[in-house]
C-alpha cells in the first residue's frame, strides 16, 4: 500500500463512528487469537511428532543398551573370578555399575531441569506482538 492510499485509509477510519471502529477491533482481535490458536496448535503438534519419533528411537536404544550391560557384567565378573571368589566379584561389578547408572540419573534429571516446560515459543511471543498491537490501536488518534 502507499503512503497515499494509507493516508487515505486512515482519513476515511477517523470519520467513522467509535462503535464502528470498536466492532473493528473486536473483529480484528478475535481473528488474531484464532490465529494463534492454530499457530500453537501447528507448533505443538510439530514438537509432539518429534518427541515421538526420539522417544520411540530411545526406547530401542535402552533395549540394546540393557543387553549390552548384561553381557559386559557377566565379563567383569568372569574375569575378576580369576583373582576372587564368584560373590565378590558380581559384588563389586554390581556396586561400580549402580555407581555409574546413580550419576547418570542425577546428570539427566539436571538436564531436564535445564530444559524448562515444552513451551510454544513462536506462538508465545507472536501472542505478546499481538497484545501490542492490539494496545497501540487501541489507543491510537485519539478514538
Amino acid at each position: 500500500m502507499s503512503t497515499s492510499d494509507q493516508q487515505m485509509n486512515d482519513t476515511q477510519r477517523r470519520s467513522e463512528p467509535t462503535a464502528e471502529l470498536v466492532k473493528d477491533l473486536s473483529r480484528d482481535i478475535s481473528t488474531l487469537v484464532r490465529q494463534e490458536i492454530e499457530l500453537a496448535k501447528a507448533e505443538m503438534n510439530e514438537k509432539g511428532k518429534k518427541a515421538g519419533i526420539g522417544a520411540g528411537m530411545l526406547g530401542g536404544a535402552t533395549a540394546l543398551a540393557l543387553a549390552a550391560v548384561g553381557g559386559s557384567m557377566a565379563t567383569i565378573i568372569l574375569i575378576l573370578n580369576a583373582w576372587m571368589p564368584d560373590w565378590l566379584a558380581a559384588l563389586i561389578t554390581t556396586l561400580v555399575y549402580g555407581a555409574v547408572a546413580g550419576g547418570l540419573a542425577l546428570r539427566g534429571r539436571d538436564e531436564i531441569k535445564e530444559m524448562g516446560a515444552p513451551v510454544p515459543e513462536r506462538a508465545k511471543e507472536s501472542v505478546k506482538e499481538d497484545v501490542a498491537w492490539a494496545k497501540t490501536r487501541a489507543t491510537s488518534n485519539d478514538r
